[in-house]
């Protein structure tokens, strides 16, 4: 199997032309890997912004450090200020350098869990600005698996300030042209790592309450994070979802609206097409400019405008999601029709996408 970071990218340059305003590294030979981690790294510590490969997503990263570059963040991505963003370490010592203190069930989550796609909520210390938290006294962290994350990390040796590379409440992308096309010539490095083998947003982790909350859902599940945090501990299983305590924000991804695509997302259960066609009359939904997405009773509507299915695992959909809504947007969808996802726990994160998605703005 190919190591995540290769690129799809054939060429053998060492930049290709995805965005005129930006410089885009490709990853895909281990040279090419080394020398963007370089690059990459130097704009980083000049107080610049770069997009860079995760897992889980595309990230705009910043010196975490640095209020400051910061701020170019939330310029970048049109993002309020109190919507806090999420600080990427590639070691157990470097989080703990952000966190005031450090709960011992966030020792165990760590170990069950990291590298990989959960974020801890923690005291902030005191080096972590108060731009990354919108003011609140705690910090979200995520130690990435992605080579290319934390070699960077490693060569840069302070933790990165990394939300979506996308504008904010967009869909974020999974695959660097996504960033080409929603950002335009707003970033001036991108670093082509492939397409992110996660697909969605980290699970996030509020540790610092008792029980823990997750706060926002994902693909390492409320379940698993029960196991950990009530292993031995008296603690009990965390809340399935909540928003923390009153006051700031202390996870990204809590706003009504969220990670949506350009076109109306209008989500339904069908039998059949005969089903299909009668509800989307219904609600008023041109067929001949909607695009629909199934993943079980897949329909064969010549009148619409793309049919397109992904698969029923949900971690096979996630990989899938967004790259089809950033697919549909490219194409001009004006409705795109989602079969809605079992109601059952391993797909919990990918029906909040849903929810957020599809909520009015």
């Amino acid at each position: 199997m190919a190591p995540i970071w290769l690129s799809l990218v054939t060429d053998l340059n060492t930049t290709h032309p995805l965005n005129s305003g930006a410089e885009v590294l490709s990853t895909h030979t281990p040279a090419l890997f080394a020398a963007a981690v370089d690059r990459a790294a130097e704009r980083l510590r000049q107080g610049d912004v770069v997009v860079v490969p995760t897992e889980t997503v595309y990230g705009l990263a910043a010196n975490a450090w640095n209020s400051e570059a910061v701020r170019r963040i939330f310029t970048l991505k049109g993002r309020s200020a109190e919507n806090p963003v999420i600080v990427h370490v590639a070691s157990g010592a470097m989080a703990r350098e952000c966190a005031a203190e450090w709960p011992e069930v966030a020792d165990r989550l760590g170990s069950a869990f990291w590298p990989g796609p959960l974020t801890l909520v923690v005291p902030k210390g005191p080096r972590i600005p108060e731009e990354v938290t919108a003011g609140g006294p705690t910090v979200g962290i995520r130690w990435p698996s992605h080579p290319f994350m934390q070699a960077l990390i490693r060569a840069c040796g302070f933790p990165l300030a990394a939300p979506s590379a996308n504008l904010s409440n967009a869909v974020s992308p999974t695959q660097a042209e996504h960033v080409r096309a929603g950002m335009g010539d707003r970033v001036g490095l991108i670093v082509d790592g492939g397409a992110s083998n996660v697909g969605i947003e980290s699970t996030v982790v509020d540790v610092t309450v008792t029980p823990a909350c997750v706060l926002r859902p994902g693909m390492i599940s409320a379940a698993a994070v029960a196991g950990i945090v009530g292993a031995g501990s008296g603690e009990g299983a965390p809340s399935v979802v909540g928003k923390g305590p009153l006051g700031p924000l202390r996870s990204p991804g809590q706003l009504a609206r969220h990670y949506a695509p350009k076109a109306r997302l209008w989500i339904g259960h069908w039998r059949d097409e005969r089903h299909l066609r009668a509800q989307l009359r219904r609600d008023g939904v041109d067929l001949s400019k909607a695009h629909v997405i199934a993943h079980q009773v897949i329909p064969g509507m010549d009148a619409a405008a793309r049919i397109c299915v992904i698969p029923a695992d949900p971690e096979a959909y996630a990989r899938a999601l967004y790259a089809e809504w950033h697919r549909c947007d490219e194409l001009g969808a004006s409705t795109i029709v989602m079969e809605a996802v079992p109601r059952a726990p391993e797909w919990s994160a990918i029906a909040d996408r849903l929810a957020r998605a599809s909520a009015r703005a």
